[in-house]
């Protein structure tokens, strides 16, 4: 895939790079000025720029340097085959280009045609149960199938579930960076990184180099929310980031729908906080599609986890219907179910070869919700 870098980069970077002035102040700036070549012009035709500013620009060494890093950044772009984009440019997603705080310009890596298509996005714990990730990876799914682009963030737990589901379904997937594109974080993303290029588009509004401090974080959940029609949270704890995306959601006019989860876990705090405050309960992807005005779902293309349909006989019937999303020990299927040790180790494997359930540590067993 080509790299675009649009007309205007060179100036935009130039901006960003003089001391000072960071992605707060150019997004304010940007909002005024509407192009860089305006912004750097301003100082002497504008009486009420704040006196420093107006010298920074007005300061043709402090330029120079700014200049000579935006040459180098256009360099290493090229390098990594990173596009860039900005508000002046037509191909700039018109999602944000309406926020009040857009951001001026973004890198990326892959299809942003893509995000014309809808977008949802499914945020949530870094620290994920399995339950939450069973979720996010089903929602992901059946989201991706019914042509709606995933949006999330890259990060461990729902994040990469989310990505991970939509890739499986064939479907499309957005990925927000709190850093610079050529930096992986995690590092265990590595390979995820390039997958969602390969799928959709990897995006983020920090030069190459940039690395992944802690203050990006929250200031990028404004893309994601930005992007998305609404905002799904799956798991969170009350101080999680993801809090941040749904109220960003708010002020954006976007809707919110938050995953009830266990009563007994600090991750369904904040999911639940959200819905006591009014958002939507989400029971399944149905409760998305209707919502957002989207096509609901047909019932005839509801398949099984593999993709197909089991024929399950009457024991394993059985010790499925004792099975939840919540894992159950072998004791207490046995004690359920009625069957012996022997049999039931039998069933297990078959409904695990079947893609029907799931084993985990210590002899525990759950349901893998059919999509």
């Amino acid at each position: 895939m080509a790299v675009h870098i649009c007309d205007s980069a060179l100036d935009w970077l130039t901006i960003y790079f003089l001391a000072g002035i960071g992605s707060t102040t150019i997004c304010r700036l940007a909002g005024r000025y509407r192009t860089p070549a305006a912004i750097i012009a301003a100082p002497g035709n504008d009486p009420d720029m704040h006196p420093r500013l107006a010298g920074l620009l007005s300061d043709k060494k402090a330029l120079a340097h700014s200049l000579n890093r935006a040459d180098a950044q256009l360099e290493t772009l090229y390098r990594n085959r990173i596009s860039f984009t900005s508000l002046d440019d037509s191909i700039y997603p018109d999602q944000l280009r309406v926020l009040a705080d857009a951001p001026p310009f973004l890198f990326y890596q892959g299809a942003l045609a893509s995000l014309q298509q809808p977008s949802v996005a499914l945020v949530g714990s870094r620290s994920v149960s399995s339950y939450g990730a069973m979720v996010s990876g089903m929602l992901a799914r059946r989201l991706a199938s019914r042509s709606v682009v995933v949006v999330s963030g890259v990060a461990l737990g729902v994040d990469g579930c989310a990505h991970r589901g939509a890739i499986k379904a064939g479907g499309v997937t957005a990925g927000v960076l709190g850093c610079g594109l050529d930096i992986y974080y995690p590092r265990s993303h590595a390979d995820l990184y390039r997958q969602i290029i390969d799928n959709g588009v990897l995006l983020s509004e920090y030069p190459c180099g940039t690395r992944p401090d802690g203050f990006r974080f929250p200031a990028r959940n404004r893309i994601i929310s930005g992007l998305s029609r609404g905002v799904v949270v799956v798991e969170a704890a009350l101080k999680s980031g993801s809090l941040i995306t749904a109220r960003l959601a708010l002020d954006q006019g976007k809707e919110v729908f938050a995953v009830p989860g266990r009563i007994d876990s600090f991750r369904s705090e904040g999911t639940h906080r959200l819905i006591r405050q009014g958002a939507y309960l989400v029971q399944s992807v149905d409760d998305i599609f209707f919502e957002l005005g989207l096509l609901p779902v047909a019932a005839a293309e509801k398949t099984g986890a593999g993709g197909g349909h089991f024929e399950t006989d009457p024991a394993g019937m059985q010790v499925l219907n004792c099975l939840d999303v919540y894992p159950v020990d072998i004791d207490t299927l046995m004690r359920v179910s009625g069957l012996d040790g022997g049999r039931i180790l039998d069933v297990l494997l078959q409904l695990e070869l079947q893609g029907q359930i799931r084993q985990l540590p210590g002899q525990m067993y759950e349901k893998i919700v059919l999509e």
